[in-house]
């Protein structure tokens, strides 16, 4: 059977001349205008228990359009306006099931400015894009080769906090494949010491990336601070010097975190992991910046998108579930374990365990234990592609 064809995107920096900056601020602020406006009449019909849709809202731009406050909405393309308020339907379509918060306004200070067009609004040509309501392509930085023949359905233009432009187009990859099958099986445990430490005993460095700007950062931010308020050209330059300290942290982890997961996906048929709650540990005011830096729950939504591009099996294993404190060797539970306690020996078999490397076995053989034949466990989480996650009833809880 033919696999079906993975749409990927493929995200590129570009320059954009004094005209196309100014006419894609302006989409941006359209964008932005558009969607608080349909976020605002669906709260209040909300209210009066009335249901509001797309289509409604959709109706309300073109009035919005014919408005003397609102005309200006018609300087820039109506589709990426469109789309904002396709973004507000789903947005609304995941807080109704339970998967996200209710939307929020956009700010025009911390909102991610980006405008998404879709065919009808952009022309791509011989390796260049050209947007609508715009005389010249964009002078795009290709830095690695789309698909051979590949045609984008969508084009999502953005800026962010540190003045950088990007333009990321979505087309099916024909080269993300499913990887030939092996037996091959590994346990992940997640830690601040070591950003993982894998079943057969390999731990991976955490690189730290913020603790190693942090100086830099801190310095940025007195001077941010010691800036007149408002929108005065030296406060500008000063929150831009502290958006790129920022950026340069999140592209080096985002980077470190994309080779991670893509060796393990490409060396390993099932992967096994503990179901963290990162929302919650980061409310732990002594760990929080360190989780933060870690990015478990990115670790996490890289591994599984790329297991289910190539063919793997993603388990996640119960948070309560006591991997540190079960025997590996024997399965005798130790009573209390402070996290200070890195080796500790089996009171059991007499088997010294490094804390970590035990703990990453314990969640390899409890995942495989549920993906083969079920016992004692259920549902808890699905995993895109791969198998759904395990719930084991909690023998006692891990401090």
């Amino acid at each position: 059977m033919k696999a079906t064809p993975v749409k990927r995107a493929f995200k590129y920096r570009f320059c954009p001349s004094d005209a196309q900056a100014a006419e894609l601020s302006r989409t941006f602020g359209c964008v932005r205008k558009v969607y608080n406006l349909a976020l605002a009449a669906r709260t209040e019909a909300w209210a009066r228990q009335e249901r509001v849709n797309y289509n409604r809202t959709s109706a309300m731009l073109t009035a919005w359009k014919k408005t003397g406050d609102l005309a200006y909405l018609n300087e820039v393309s109506s589709v990426p306006l469109q789309q904002a308020l396709r973004h507000l339907q789903a947005a609304f379509a995941n807080f109704f099931g339970k998967r996200a918060k209710y939307p929020r306004f956009k700010s025009r200070k911390k909102s991610r400015r980006s405008a998404e067009y879709t065919t009808s609004a952009f022309r791509f040509r011989d390796g260049t894009l050209t947007l609508a309501k715009m005389a010249e392509p964009l002078d795009i930085v290709w830095s690695r080769p789309l698909p051979e023949g590949a045609s984008p359905s969508t084009v999502t233009v953005s800026q962010d906090a540190a003045g950088r432009w990007f333009v990321s187009l979505l087309c099916e990859d024909p080269s993300v494949q499913p990887l030939p099958a092996t037996d091959a099986a590994v346990g992940v445990d997640v830690g601040l010491e070591h950003l993982l430490t894998l079943s057969t005993g390999e731990k991976v460095a955490n690189p730290r990336h913020e603790r190693r700007d942090r100086t830099r950062l801190a310095r940025a931010q007195r001077e941010l601070a010691r800036k007149a308020k408002g929108e005065g050209a030296n406060r500008v330059k000063a929150r831009r010097k502290v958006a790129r300290i920022y950026a340069r942290i999140a592209d080096r982890r985002r980077d470190y975190l994309h080779q991670l997961t893509t060796r393990l996906v490409r060396e390993n048929q099932t992967i096994v992991i503990e179901d963290l709650t990162v929302r919650n540990m980061v409310k732990n005011r002594r760990l929080a910046r360190a989780i933060s830096d870690a990015a478990w729950a990115d670790f996490r939504s890289l591994l599984e998108y790329k297991a289910s591009w190539y063919g793997r099996d993603v388990i996640a294993v119960d948070r309560w579930f006591p991997s540190s404190k079960l025997c590996s060797a024997c399965g005798a539970l130790q009573g209390r374990m402070p996290l200070n306690v890195r080796v500790w020996t089996c009171n059991g078999c007499g088997t010294t365990h490094d804390r970590d490397v035990n703990a990453a076995k314990n969640i390899l053989a409890v995942g495989l234990t549920a993906s083969v034949c079920g016992a004692g466990v259920r549902p808890q989480r699905s995993t895109p592609g791969g198998q759904s996650a395990t719930k084991q009833k909690p023998l006692q809880r891990e401090p």
